[in-house]
């Protein structure tokens, strides 16, 4: 896939204000630590996770949703009446009818011509529903698309606890199968794409490439954030990473880059063995990456956006650097985009609330806590 007309033009963020550390997971996890005579600390050891952030109980993956599509509008500058196309593409969703995009929709005021739908793809939601915006865009059937999700990943972290602690026939080799659920988190993030004419940022998306490999997509099964997952952690580790491998390729080929022309990279973040892996498997120096996994976990489908926003106003990205996107996750898949940066307008906040009360949210000093527009 190659574009000539898409602009990433805007990214807005939303953060949990609760911070849960690993320690306090394990501390909740004596008894099963006791039974099976693990030590504490090894969670953290193993994902190179120090912390993860939730939303308060019953939150609704809409409700976060809006404020962050909110966030990006305004951000991009992008009237309401240019919104061709609305896509909800995280795991968790209000409800398995209607589309949780139907409640986004709503809550954004989007004209009713506007496409919505959910995409449903593990962790690639998101980037699966920004190669259907851009497909539109690069048609001219529309002139400007968002993409939007939200992961609340405190029920399935607190169910798989309770499972642990309960269940006493589970051996150290049973609950290896679980270990990948503690490492979810919480987050929020919209992308908004436009045509080139629209574009103030000129970020454009220059290519994409995608690789099924289904044949392994029993390695880490679900039936939603909010219950219970099992994961090979192992065996999806290894072959996620050779899909990487295998895929990079084809990227570079629709990008028309070399190797050495990726500038910068964004990946999915799932845990430092992962990213220490994937980063040899593709020959590229860690410094280029911007990781978010020590501090966030892995956030599902909006992991890899909101890293991409949290880089983007950390300063990771510079004016023409070739930025690749590289996401894998269960089934397997993996989807790699590519682009070329030159500013950003990322808009977030920390908490739940409306966007109007305050556009600057500092959070008693938390360094994520920065928002508003910035050129």
């Amino acid at each position: 896939m190659r574009y000539q007309q898409v602009c990433l033009e805007a990214i807005g963020y939303t953060l949990p204000q609760e911070v849960v550390t690993t320690d306090a997971l394990e501390r909740q996890m004596d008894p099963v630590y006791g039974r099976l005579r693990l030590p504490r600390g090894r969670l953290e050891l193993m994902t190179g996770i120090a912390s993860r952030r939730f939303f308060p109980p019953g939150t609704l993956p809409s409700h976060v949703s809006i404020q962050s599509g909110q966030l990006a509008l305004q951000a991009s500058g992008v009237e309401r009446r240019h919104i061709g196309a609305l896509i909800h593409g995280s795991v968790c969703r209000d409800h398995l009818e209607p589309a949780t995009a139907c409640h986004v929709h709503h809550g954004l005021d989007l004209p009713s011509a506007c496409m919505i739908h959910d995409v449903s793809n593990a962790c690639l939601g998101i980037l699966t529903g920004i190669l259907q915006v851009a497909n539109m865009i690069e048609l001219g059937q529309i002139r400007a698309g968002m993409v939007v999700g939200t992961e609340c990943g405190r029920e399935l972290v607190e169910n798989t606890i309770c499972r642990l602690n309960k269940d006493r026939r589970l051996s150290r080799q049973d609950i290896k199968s679980y270990i990948a659920s503690l490492t979810i988190g919480s987050g929020s993030v919209a992308v908004l794409l436009c045509d080139k004419k629209l574009s103030q940022t000129h970020n454009r998306l220059l290519g994409a490439s995608v690789l099924a490999r289904t044949n392994h997509r029993q390695l880490c099964q679900s039936d939603g954030l909010q219950s219970f997952m099992s994961t090979d952690s192992e065996q999806l580790l290894h072959h996620g990473v050779a899909a990487g491998a295998e895929n990079f390729a084809a990227f570079l080929d629709e990008a028309g880059w070399t190797r050495r022309q990726v500038d910068k990279t964004i990946c999915h973040q799932v845990g430092v063995a992962h990213r220490r892996l994937l980063m040899e498997a593709l020959d590229i120096d860690p410094q280029i990456d911007y990781p978010t996994l020590e501090t966030l976990g892995n956030t599902g489908a909006v992991a890899l956006p909101l890293t991409l926003a949290l880089g983007a106003e950390a300063g990771h990205l510079q004016p023409s650097d070739h930025v690749a996107l590289l996401g894998i996750g269960s089934g397997i898949n993996c989807q790699m985009l590519a682009l070329e940066w030159q500013r950003h307008q990322v808009s977030g906040r920390v908490g739940i609330g409306p966007v109007a009360e305050d556009k600057c949210a500092t959070n008693n000093g938390d360094p994520l806590a920065v928002a508003g527009a910035t050129a």
